[in-house]
């Protein structure tokens, strides 16, 4: 039941990333602390050309999971990411690096170092949508989009005001927060450069 829906949601993110004129993946997967037991292996699910965002709050740990979901990116062809910790990912030689709304002013400052690097950072509104483009990032999460478990009683967005934001917003934008083979129906096509997900895509 889970692989088909996590099949479902990389068909879907597909879709969506059609019609995204830059070379950007269509599927991502967050790491989560609680939410993701098993990285490694939903890492290993990945559809070639998906991306790996590696959350952690402590930096010991961050370091480590980064380390060991290395060798599963290069070797299925995926992008690897690390949030919040520029550089874990320089010394990594990971792909770039994404920022939560918080820290993301931090994105000026590493465009001008590593301008070959993916940089991505969280919004949860227009206003942090619009500004990601003058602070140098090449596309954001926007979310929550729908109620989910990663921000426990925050009012999630909606799928109507998420396509209005994701229209309005000057980079690309990934739809993520709460996503299911179900909802993502809802998104429809032409406002999301594709999906991120983490318990959608837990093993």
């Amino acid at each position: 039941m889970r692989t088909l829906a996590r099949i479902r949601l990389a068909r879907a993110a597909s879709v969506l990333n059609a019609r995204c004129d830059q070379c950007l993946p269509a599927l991502v997967l967050m790491t989560d602390d609680e939410r993701l037991p098993d990285p490694l292996g939903a890492a290993r699910l990945l559809p070639r050309g998906s991306m790996i965002v590696v959350r952690a709050r402590q930096a010991s740990h961050r370091s480590k999971l980064a380390m060991s979901l290395r060798p599963i990116a290069r070797a299925n062809g995926l992008r690897l990411v690390i949030a919040n910790d520029p550089m874990l990912a320089r010394g990594l030689g990971a792909d770039g690096v994404h920022f939560s709304q918080s820290n993301a002013r931090q994105a000026h400052v590493w465009r001008a170092r590593q301008p070959r690097w993916l940089i991505t950072m969280a919004a949860h509104s227009l206003a942090a949508s619009i500004s990601a483009r003058q602070l140098g990032a090449d596309a954001v999460y926007l979310t929550p989009i729908f109620p989910t478990k990663s921000h426990p009683g925050r009012e999630s967005l909606g799928s109507a005001r998420a396509r209005l934001i994701a229209r309005q917003a000057q980079v690309p934008v990934y739809a993520l927060g709460g996503l299911n083979e179900q909802n993502v129906r809802q998104l429809g096509n032409g406002a999301f450069a594709g999906l991120a997900a983490v318990g959608g895509l837990a093993v």
